[in-house]
């Protein structure tokens, strides 16, 4: 096999788990709404959405540990070097993010939180290229940004309309989660390189869970009516988190930033389209607009990896 066969085979194992994750995280969207209804958390209640969140990542963090430690025929406790990568890991993700997300999208329209949400894989490359500086930042990748972030607005415009109004607790939050998620996908890019990506991975999700599920009680939050049907769906989210993000921090640690992130922005079209599947909304995933939105997605994720393939 000649080297620019090996590339474009790496590239194409990159994309395939890169959408799988994105698969995964896009049906998380309709499962949550359906554990919500299930196990009676409002809408506006964003501490028991909190403590719903904290309880998924807590187990999420577990099953990966109990599965690496399998893997590796032995327990697997972290120790004061995974720990010393985990915590800043754990802060800038599953506590920073999804604690501002969660309150953010409490007091903003889906579409603004959907659009924001699209910058995160913006925000990532560019502090991998301009503030962290361990790859360089081109044209390619500007421009495939651009048109990913196209992608994002157009699926979220479709059909609604959008208004100029910014709040600090709304859309500022989102903003701030964003941001958090662009510094845990460097920390993961550089971490991953000096330890396992897995059990550092399963280390932050849990301390990061437990810290999340402890706010959101201390808020006031709780989960109401807990049915074998409501703990089937949590385990099935930590799972779809357990293997999402372990998958993606391996991608990271052995690929540039920006050829995963870029990948990113195929996850708001998975979760249109999943939860109009399994919520029944056909008609509103399935049309001009959602077509147009995964074709520039497309082409982003193209010209990005393309620099790539030139270069070997």
């Amino acid at each position: 096999m000649t080297q620019k066969q090996n590339t474009l085979t790496k590239t194409g194992i990159v994309a395939l788990l890169a959408c799988v994750c994105c698969i995964l995280w896009g049906s998380a969207i309709p499962v949550i709404k359906t554990g919500y209804r299930l196990m009676e958390v409002d809408a506006a209640d964003t501490a028991s959405q909190i403590v719903f969140a904290g309880v998924r990542f807590t187990l999420a963090g577990l099953l990966v540990l109990i599965f690496a430690s399998i893997r590796e025929k032995k327990v697997l406790i972290p120790d004061r070097t995974i720990l010393k990568y985990a915590v800043p890991v754990c802060l800038a993700q599953t506590v920073g993010q999804y604690f501002f997300f969660y309150i953010g999208v409490a007091h903003t329209s889906g579409v603004k939180g959907g659009i924001i949400t699209g910058l995160g894989n913006f925000i990532a490359i560019l502090m991998a290229c301009l503030i962290v500086r361990n790859e360089r930042m081109t044209g390619r990748k500007m421009a495939g940004c651009v048109l990913g972030f196209a992608g994002v607005v157009v699926i979220n415009l479709m059909g609604k309309s959008l208004d100029m109004g910014f709040t600090l607790t709304g859309e500022g939050f989102i903003l701030i989660s964003q941001v958090a998620y662009g510094i845990s996908t460097i920390l993961i890019n550089i971490y991953s390189k000096k330890v396992s990506p897995v059990v550092l991975s399963g280390t932050q999700f849990t301390m990061g869970g437990v810290v999340l599920t402890l706010i959101g009680i201390g808020m006031g939050g709780h989960l109401g009516n807990i049915t074998a049907v409501g703990v089937v769906i949590i385990f099935y989210l930590a799972m779809v988190s357990a293997v999402a993000y372990t998958l993606w921090s391996v991608l990271l640690a052995w690929n540039d930033v920006s050829k995963v992130a870029i990948f990113g922005f195929v996850n708001p079209l998975c979760s249109v389209i999943l939860s109009a599947l399994i919520l029944g909304e056909v008609k509103q995933a399935f049309n001009t607009g959602s077509l147009v939105a995964l074709l520039l997605v497309c082409a982003g994720i193209y010209i990005v990896n393309c620099k790539a393939k030139q270069k070997n």
